[in-house]
């Protein structure tokens, strides 16, 4: 099951690159989706539950999906391109089994321990 998982997370992130090539992005645009939403992370250098908020916002998909839905009905492409790359970089992160955050530590994710008992 746990392979079966990935394989589906990393279907939506091959299909999040693939959307963003429709829509003739430009080349920094995959940049930002591999690392950019990885700025959410600062928010543990004020302690772990800021951390948790703020790393959970950026890599939820309901807000991902919120944010391309936002730029679908306002016709605004940029707004769908930072939609399709919090979903791509949030699929590409479950690939590798990091999940969101529990407020007791960076480690501690949905999935489990990162590193540990990942349960993707």
């Amino acid at each position: 099951m746990k392979n079966l998982l990935r394989l589906e997370e990393l279907a939506m992130f091959i299909g999040c690159i693939y959307l963003l090539t429709l829509y003739q992005s430009a080349w920094w645009a995959y940049l930002i989706l591999a690392f950019g939403p990885d700025i959410g992370m600062l928010g543990y250098l004020v302690n772990n539950r800021l951390g948790a908020i703020s790393y959970n916002i950026l890599h939820h998909k309901g807000v991902a999906l919120a944010v391309f839905a936002a730029g679908f009905f306002s016709q605004n492409e940029i707004i769908q391109i930072c939609g399709l790359i919090l979903l791509g970089h949030s699929s590409m992160d479950r690939v590798f089994g990091y999940g969101l955050k529990y407020f007791t530590g960076f480690k501690d994710t949905h999935l489990g321990l990162i590193g540990k008992t990942s349960r993707i």
